[in-house]
């Protein structure tokens, strides 16, 4: 596999000798000051171009940065709507295990991409013209504090569609409960936790995506009872990881609300769980 200063020593060497390229810009993981560093971390990198139709009818000039195991580019793919934003990534997974996701910009774009994210560290500037730029943070990404309203909303959506997930489960549609769990139901539970862990922490962190970092913000209980919510595809498990899901989520809650000024709805939950034992108490 090839070590960081053989990847940094390509992805230089490349904007290096291409007049088109203007400017490198490294961001991600990689400027992260928060996240340790591991094999696996992909290099993000923008390369800032004069223009980007010589780069784009000939694919094969990123042939250069190895062989590849898969290609993806986003901006030609149709079942996910292009974001059509005049830029355009190759995501590229190499063989060796290294990995490029790299991003044409146009340099007219340049002070819209440099205030977008504070994640960026600016590895060559051909022509002086990039500001100076702080130290990369990802304090962009920390948790918010909720106000009442989006409290309320969480707490309704997750009661709401819970029992979607126990009407599937009577109905014997194990991919339809699935779904509203791991979907809808596993998103509000997801995001009241944040809310946990941001207040344990002043909300100055970031629990990372799709909360990879929660574990290190929470209190033991609350992760172990986390990883209950996950199941089997079958019926009982699908229940039991619901209802483990409805415990943690009322007790996050009531300590979310607690600690940041909003009323948690008692008799909502109170009443969702009794419908709930009402329904799975038919299958038994």
């Amino acid at each position: 596999m090839r070590n960081e200063a053989e990847m940094m020593e390509l992805i230089l060497g490349t904007a290096s000798g291409d007049e088109r390229i203007r400017a490198v810009f490294l961001n991600g993981s990689r400027v992260n000051p928060t996240v340790e560093a591991d094999r696996f971390q992909d290099y993000d990198v923008v390369y800032l171009v004069t223009e980007m139709a010589s780069f784009l009818n000939d694919d094969s000039w990123i042939d250069r940065f190895g062989e590849r195991v898969i290609l993806q580019m986003p901006e030609r793919m149709k079942l996910v709507p292009p974001d059509d934003n005049g830029r355009f990534p190759y995501l590229m997974q190499f063989e060796d295990g290294n990995r490029i996701d790299l991003n044409l910009i146009p340099v007219e774009q340049a002070g819209d991409y440099v205030r977008e994210d504070k994640l960026i560290r600016v590895l060559l500037d051909k022509d002086g013209l990039l500001p100076k730029l702080s130290e990369p943070t990802d304090e962009d990404y920390y948790v918010e504090p909720p106000n009442r309203e989006f409290f309320d909303n969480c707490c309704n959506e997750f009661w709401w569609v819970s029992l979607y997930v126990a009407k599937g489960i009577w109905r014997g549609e194990l991919l339809y409960a699935l779904d509203h769990l791991n979907g809808p139901v596993r998103e509000m539970l997801m995001q009241m936790l944040n809310w946990q862990a941001g207040y344990r922490t002043g909300f100055s962190v970031s629990t990372g995506k799709n909360g990879k970092y929660l574990q290190r913000y929470l209190p033991q209980e609350s992760w172990e009872s986390l990883l209950r919510t996950y199941p089997a595809a079958e019926s009982s498990s699908i229940r039991q990881a619901l209802e483990a899901a409805a415990e943690l989520f009322g007790r996050t809650a009531r300590d979310v609300a607690q600690n940041l000024g909003c009323l948690y709805d008692e008799e909502q939950e109170l009443r969702v769980r009794r419908y709930m034992e009402r329904v799975f108490g038919e299958l038994e």
